[in-house]
């Protein structure tokens, strides 16, 4: 029982890998990271390029939906317990602009909406450097005990 109580929150567990300068594979795979935590939100940052494209030529909605997806789980992460872990159950995606190699860097910024025992509610979008908004999501999560 002291293992989960002197164990680190979400927060913390994020926190810790951001210090150590880890990043979670499918970041290094589509070239994105988390650059900030706190409690309830998280930012991840990329640049879309011809490496995401699909076959029509612009930036797959794939990429954006991995930002955002990880942008609302890290931002749940962020609140949960030592002995906590969670899972998506549903995420919504519009898409309000396309992405291609000259969009530049973009930002996807997660938030917590509402956290209970079970479910978590968050909400992400990713902007240009213009803070022009490309997508958004809303995503349900399911708060898992380990």
């Amino acid at each position: 029982m002291s293992e989960v109580i002197d164990a680190p929150d979400g927060l913390q567990q994020v926190r810790d890998l951001l210090a150590r300068g880890a990043q979670p594979p499918i970041g290094r795979t589509l070239d994105f990271s988390l650059v900030e935590v706190e409690r309830g939100r998280a930012v991840f940052e990329g640049t879309p390029d011809e490496r995401h494209y699909n076959p029509m030529g612009g930036v797959h909605g794939g990429y954006a939906a991995t930002l955002l997806d990880s942008a609302c789980g890290i931002a749940v992460h962020s609140m949960l317990k030592p002995d906590q872990g969670f899972t998506t159950l549903e995420l919504k995606v519009s898409y309000l602009r396309g992405m291609n190699d000259r969009t530049g860097p973009v930002r996807a910024e997660g938030r917590v909406v509402n956290i209970g025992r079970r479910v978590a509610f968050a909400e992400a979008d990713i902007r240009d450097a213009d803070g022009r908004v490309m997508a958004t999501a809303t995503s349900t999560l399911l708060v898992l005990a380990k």
